[in-house]
């Protein structure tokens, strides 16, 4: 090697070598974590193989950080999901099932995931949805909030608040929180509420940068009403889009109760030209989240905390798109509204940049994000923690996922449950008396042939069913819920 090029070595050395050391002191302190939260958002993403998404910063995240692909709510339904992710507790613990019940009425004592955190000493605040809100008639509000998880809340209510006598309505005799329901909006990204989100996270990102933080920011959509600045539309041209495949006797072997109360008839009995507007409108509303998602990103770049922050993305629950000959929305056990995107960028894990494959739950959420931060959670929380994986992605997992949904049924409530592993999926509605499912989720991955009945997989199915009986409860509640609000 020449002087030259040798000099030129040791002077590249040392340009970077305080840049490693300054990297090296940040991360010695206690990381910040944002907690980012998205209501209704299946995998619809392009890191996730949706050829149609555009998704530009969810896939930057995903290339940033460890994306799993088979991660599984315990309760396809805004609020216990949201309760149960955030108490890191299975709906049969915290005794919450439908839209009313608030965990702190069965576990008053319970520590939070963000509350963990403030106990550590981090300041700790929430934009936006991360308790359950209705939406969108709370937008402006506390919501269904936990008061002693937040140091400070910030509730922004945009122009989609004032526009809602503009959003059309494909089910008049449903209120726009229920029904198939869209607007194209006029004006600016920052005008929305989830706009007006991204404003107010980032100005609290650039306050609270010098000393460790927790920040929890809930965007709203792509809940209904799906409102998007039109330039999200635009992107979804009407042609483009198709709706599900499903074999002509698909319904055939999927017990009644299996179908969400909601969702009865398929499509709601709309036509096929309305069943496209509302899943233009979905995506235009996921990639206009998608854009919000990218201004967090860059504001941890411009502030020079990305290589100290851990960043959490993930979704209540997943999303029917008219799956099934129509089923549509969420309350379902199937894997669309079962699985939801789950993306962690975690600084300097050996295994950012590659997607992991093995089945986990949303209750490992919880004591993931508590060991990153070298914080012990309470011994309760029955989730795994995801550190092997995050430094490994391609890790044998063997993992088994759990989701219920209680059905209000006709007088008689049900109680469905499900168990998730790599290549089964077993469902019970009312212990079996009300119908079962068996899928092979390797060789039928859309579940379309229920093999419950089929001899040749009874001991399969004998076994999946243990593992059921073992974990998540299939009888009715005896504590209170509202059958209106399942």
């Amino acid at each position: 090697m020449s002087f030259f090029k040798l000099n030129i070595r040791l002077l590249t050395l040392l340009i970077f070598v305080p840049l490693f050391l300054s990297s090296q002191e940040k991360n010695d302190t206690k990381p910040n974590v944002l907690f980012i939260a998205v209501d209704d958002l299946t995998t619809s993403l392009a890191s996730y193989g949706d050829p149609l998404a555009k998704t530009p910063n969810f896939d930057r995240l995903a290339k940033m950080g460890v994306q799993f692909n088979k991660a599984y709510c315990q309760i396809p339904l805004c609020n216990p999901s949201r309760a149960s992710v955030m108490t890191g507790l299975r709906p049969d613990a915290i005794k919450v099932y439908d839209l009313d019940a608030h965990f702190r009425d069965e576990v008053p004592n319970v520590t939070t995931l963000p509350q963990l955190f403030k106990d550590q000493g981090y300041w700790v605040g929430r934009v936006g949805k991360l308790y359950h809100y209705n939406v969108p008639a709370a937008i402006g509000t506390n919501g269904h909030d936990d008061p002693a998880s937040w140091h400070e809340v910030f509730n922004p209510k945009g122009r989609d608040k004032d526009e809602e006598h503009l959003i059309t309505n494909a089910e008049p005799h449903r209120k726009i929180s229920a029904a198939l329901s869209w607007l194209k909006a006029e004006g600016e990204d920052s005008e929305q509420t989830d706009g007006m989100v991204t404003t107010e996270a980032i100005k609290q990102i650039e306050k609270h940068k010098e000393n460790p933080f927790f920040l929890g920011v809930g965007f709203f959509r792509p809940h209904t009403p799906y409102i998007a600045p039109k330039k999200y539309f635009d992107l979804y041209p009407i042609d483009s889009i198709s709706i599900p495949y499903a074999p002509e006797n698909d319904r055939a072997d999927i017990p009644y109760a299996a179908l969400a109360h909601n969702c009865k008839v398929a499509h709601y009995g709309l036509p096929e030209s309305v069943c496209l507007e509302a899943k233009q409108a979905y995506y235009a509303t996921v990639s206009f989240i998608d854009a919000q998602v990218g201004l967090l990103l860059d504001a941890l770049e411009d502030n020079q905390l990305m290589d100290n922050t851990i960043i959490v993305l993930w979704s209540d629950h997943g999303y029917h798109l008219g799956e099934h000959q129509g089923i549509w929305q969420k309350r379902c056990l199937f894997e669309e509204s079962s699985k939801a995107p789950l993306l962690i960028y975690a600084p300097g894990a050996a295994g950012n940049g590659i997607k992991s494959d093995q089945v986990v739950e949303f209750i490992d959420i919880y004591p993931t994000v508590a060991k990153l931060c070298n914080i012990n959670p309470p011994n309760e929380q029955p989730g795994k923690n995801l550190m092997p994986l995050l430094n490994d992605p391609l890790l044998n997992w063997e993992g088994h996922a759990y989701t219920q949904v209680l059905r209000p049924g006709n007088g008689n409530p049900v109680m469905g449950r499900s168990v998730r592993t790599n290549k089964w999926r077993y469902t019970d509605w009312n212990e079996g008396k009300e119908g079962e499912e068996l899928y092979d989720q390797i060789k039928d991955p859309k579940e379309f042939n229920n093999l419950e009945s089929d001899p040749n997989y009874q001991q399969i199915k004998a076994e999946l069913k243990t593992l059921l009986e073992e974990n998540v409860s299939g009888q009715v509640p005896t504590t209170p819920f509202n059958p209106d609000r399942l």
